[in-house]
This record gives C-alpha cells, structure tokens and sequence, in this order.
C-alpha cells in the first residue's frame, strides 16, 4: 500500500483544483448533481477532508489549515464571477465539512483500515 499513500497528496490536490475550477466559473457552466448547492458543496469539502486528512495524517493541523484555506480562498474568489454569490455562510459549511472529513480521514489512518 505504500504506493496508494503516495497518490493520497496528489488525489487531495488534485480535487482542490476541480473544486477551484467548477466553483469559480459563471453559474451557468457549473456542473448539478441534481442534489442542490448546499449538499454539493458539503459532499465536496467532505471528501476534500477525507483526502487532506488520510494524505497527511502525522500533520492534521496542515490539513486542516489547508482544507480551511481552500474554503475561505474559494468562496472569496467567487467574487471575481458576477454571476457567483459569495457568502460567509457558505465559508463556514465549507471548513466545516472539510473539518469533519479531516477527522475521519485521520482517525481511518490512524486505526489501519486502508492498511498502511
């Protein structure tokens, strides 16, 4: 398993970047799951948590800085689309949900359940 934890960093950064990419761009070319924004974007920093917290597990204070960060930067850049509504609210469920899969993902590594 040594390989899968390597790849954790790149999975967690890499989804950063999609979040980036689709959160950003005018509201119209958004991609819907059908479920809403708010479920989305809980599903979304959930499992950005999940990732942060298994890839840096011996660190969760960088994850959780970084999950955080990446919440608050994106919802601020949100400001540069005129079609896109930032809110404060919407910062916290995102480090909110991202704190939550930051958790898991530790307690996962931590327990041995993905085997490493």
């Amino acid at each position: 398993m040594e390989n899968a934890s390597l790849r954790l960093p790149d999975a967690a950064w890499l989804l950063v970047i999609a979040i980036l990419a689709v959160t950003i761009v005018p509201i119209g070319m958004r991609p819907h799951s059908g479920l809403g924004p708010e479920p989305e974007r809980v599903a979304a920093f959930l499992v950005l948590g999940l990732l942060f917290g298994l890839a840096y597990d011996r660190d969760w204070m960088l994850a959780l800085s970084l999950v955080v960060v990446a919440g608050l930067g994106i919802e601020a850049l949100q400001m540069l689309s005129p079609s896109r509504h930032p809110t404060l609210e919407d910062a916290v469920i995102k480090a909110l949900a991202g704190s939550v899969g930051i958790s898991a993902g530790c307690i996962i590594a931590k327990k041995g359940w993905l085997g490493r």
